[in-house]
């Protein structure tokens, strides 16, 4: 698992992407891409609209209280459901390995679906590795709390900046986590 330090998470508080005050400034931006959310708040307010993600990566909270949103139900959204467990400030192997399937599932398969990846603690950094694995000229929505939404389009220097702050993150194994 991958582990960002205290000291690097300032870097984490701007917005990775352009900044919107509202869904409906975001969607337009993004046109026509194929749409991939992280955020209950933002994912729900997507399919609100009638769009259906790519791929939803949700925890069930927003600001570390429960969210509970029926149309985020897997029944609701008709989607592949795979679950996970992230604490807060890492980036488990779970979580990748999860997102490379779900990417799979929703981008690649001949039986394309949409895909919900449910995270058990945090989904928050499951930007930098979604940036990292998409495909080009797609868009990345997650909510940038008491601000808005942000949307990140991908093209290779969304992937350069996605790992430059994916270098930040110190590798611990599971018996470390705890520190």
């Amino acid at each position: 698992m991958w582990y960002l330090p205290e000291k690097d998470r300032v870097r984490f508080k701007a917005p990775f992407g352009v900044l919107f005050p509202d869904i409906e400034s975001a969607l337009l931006y993004a046109g026509e891409r194929r749409l991939y959310a992280v955020g209950d708040v933002v994912t729900s307010s997507i399919v609100k609209k009638g769009i259906i993600p790519s791929i939803c990566v949700i925890d069930g909270s927003t600001m570390r209280v429960p969210f509970r949103d029926a149309h985020l139900s897997t029944q609701a959204l008709s989607v592949k459901r795979f679950e996970v467990s992230n604490p807060a400030g890492y980036i488990t192997d779970e979580l990748i390995d999860a997102l490379k399937s779900a990417i799979e599932c929703s981008t690649y398969s001949t039986d394309t679906k949409p895909a919900l990846v449910h995270v058990n603690g945090e989904e928050d950094l499951a930007v930098i590795p979604l940036v990292r694995m998409l495909p080009t000229e797609s868009a990345v929505f997650y909510g940038q709390p008491g601000e808005g939404v942000v949307v990140k389009i991908i093209d290779d220097a969304a992937k350069e900046q996605a790992n430059e702050l994916f270098s930040y993150f110190e590798r611990r194994d599971c018996a470390d986590s705890a520190r």
